[in-house]
């Protein structure tokens, strides 16, 4: 089985591929504002979304999309902010989306078998 950090990386770069297969363009990862994260910056179309993965071995602590409560969706949105103040992209269309990775098998090093969902436009935010 995978440690929990390791397993949230795993889970990123799974998100990532999926996206990526879907006609996403991968922009940044892991982009940081202070102490927030936003695990993927993609481009669909003409909007810029903002994806955060999260990723369960077990149900145990309930599905993975769940712990994207509303605190760790305000630190989202202040990245996302400063992300488009930064880049000058104030006016670009965007929005905010979670993948859950719920993982059915592991391996020593890696996730050999897993559900994807993707939830498109999760939370809003105001800008």
């Amino acid at each position: 089985m995978l440690e929990p950090h390791l397993l949230g990386k795993e889970g990123e770069s799974l998100g990532a591929k999926y996206l990526a297969k879907k006609g996403y363009r991968i922009i940044e990862r892991n982009y940081r504002y202070h102490r927030n994260e936003i695990d993927i910056i993609a481009r669909h179309n003409k909007t810029l979304c903002f994806v955060e993965v999260k990723t369960r071995s077990s149900a145990e602590k309930g599905h993975p999309a769940e712990s994207v409560t509303p605190a760790k969706q305000k630190e989202i949105i202040k990245a996302a902010k400063a992300y488009l103040a930064f880049t000058g992209q104030n006016e670009a269309d965007s929005r905010f989306d979670v993948i859950a990775v719920s993982v059915d098998g592991a391996e020593e090093n890696h996730i050999s078998s897993c559900v994807i969902e993707h939830f498109i436009d999760a939370f809003w935010a105001t800008f």
